[in-house]
């Protein structure tokens, strides 16, 4: 089997989609129709210097990650199993999915990175060598609780969001638990509540475009499950203040079966996730699995979906909206409710 990834901001470079502009000159025609604006030359040339600009950034990597997905299907047209895209990237794995045009996945990621760079005031940190339990614990003990984390993208590598104070003095906190703490060239708190302020504007925008079954399931960044038809707007809203769950969705994809995985856009950058999951999952596939696996077995005999738990770093009861399972081939895990991600079984305590 294969899955097709597409990458989301911070994948872009001057430079990008060289090969692939004058293959498809109606795709890029339309293109600039549209943006009212040559996006050979703001990738190629960059003359303004507008390429990281969010507004900018969101459609020039959604057009090069799909003009790289028709370069690729000129040389395998064989469909893919599977297609998921990091953040930005879920519209181009729509796109090639067939679940909406082009010319739809470029209004929206145009209106989306329009709507987000006018929120201000917000930062964001990578934070390598912690795993989320490790982090929201860091939270907790550190009163950090403003801060949320906007992508789980390997077992060891997290993005944390939030206002731009509150980002810096997250700096000691992290570093003193042992991890490391790299602040990033982000203009806005992206998926985090701070994105609440235009996400009624792009529900909006959301409604009026037409949206097909996928011909191919995609993975949701929401829920790191596929999308199904009749969800895929709310999903992609709901994206905006919610993680990027991309460690659960290549989990997800590791456990349909032998998987091989095709990165289709500018850089690596998602082949080297994949690399990280899978080298941590081999690292525990031989160690107390079955003891875990009945862990797992046991929760899901005694508690049904639904069921309201206490988490131990989190004062609000909460509700868990999957059956258990084993994460990374080692960890017990829920997936729960106002969590915005998956909590530890030993972490939980039904009520």
């Amino acid at each position: 089997m294969k899955s097709y990834l597409f990458p989301g901001q911070g994948a872009q470079y001057v430079g990008m989609g060289k090969a692939w502009f004058d293959l498809f000159p109606e795709q890029t025609q339309t293109a600039n129709d549209m943006l009212g604006y040559c996006i050979k030359t703001l990738c190629l040339d960059d003359p303004h210097n507008q390429l990281n600009q969010t507004e900018y950034t969101q459609p020039a990597l959604y057009v090069v990650s799909a003009l790289a997905f028709l370069a690729h299907l000129q040389r395998d047209p064989a469909p893919a199993d599977f297609m998921a895209g990091h953040s930005l990237g879920e519209y181009t794995a729509l796109f090639a999915a067939g679940a909406l045009s082009f010319e739809d996945g470029l209004r929206l990621v145009q209106q989306r990175g329009a709507l987000m760079s006018q929120v201000s005031g917000g930062a964001m940190a990578a934070v390598l060598a912690l795993d989320e339990a490790a982090i929201r614990a860091t939270q907790a003990e550190h009163q950090l609780d403003a801060l949320d984390i906007a992508n789980l993208n390997s077992p060891q590598q997290s993005v944390i969001s939030g206002l731009s104070d509150d980002i810096s003095r997250a700096q000691h906190a992290i570093e003193q638990t042992g991890g490391r703490f790299i602040r990033l060239n982000t203009s806005g708190a992206f998926h985090s509540r701070y994105m609440a302020d235009v996400q009624a504007d792009f529900a909006h925008c959301v409604a009026e475009v037409e949206f097909k079954a996928p011909a191919v399931p995609v993975i949701a960044n929401v829920s790191a499950l596929p999308h199904q038809r009749n969800t895929i707007q709310s999903q992609l809203v709901a994206q905006l203040t919610h993680s990027v769950r991309w460690t659960e969705t290549i989990t997800y994809l590791l456990a349909q079966g032998d998987m091989t995985f095709v990165e289709l856009g500018p850089k690596k950058v998602l082949t080297k996730l994949v690399a990280e999951i899978k080298q941590h999952a081999a690292e525990y596939a031989h160690s107390d699995t079955p003891t875990l696996a009945q862990l797992v077995e046991q929760w899901n005999q005694t508690h049904g979906v639904g069921t309201t738990i206490k988490v131990a770093h989190i004062s609000e009861p909460m509700r868990t909206r999957t059956p258990a399972m084993l994460l990374f081939g080692h960890r017990p895990a829920v997936y729960v409710e106002g969590a915005q991600g998956y909590i530890a079984l030993d972490e939980a305590t039904a009520l």
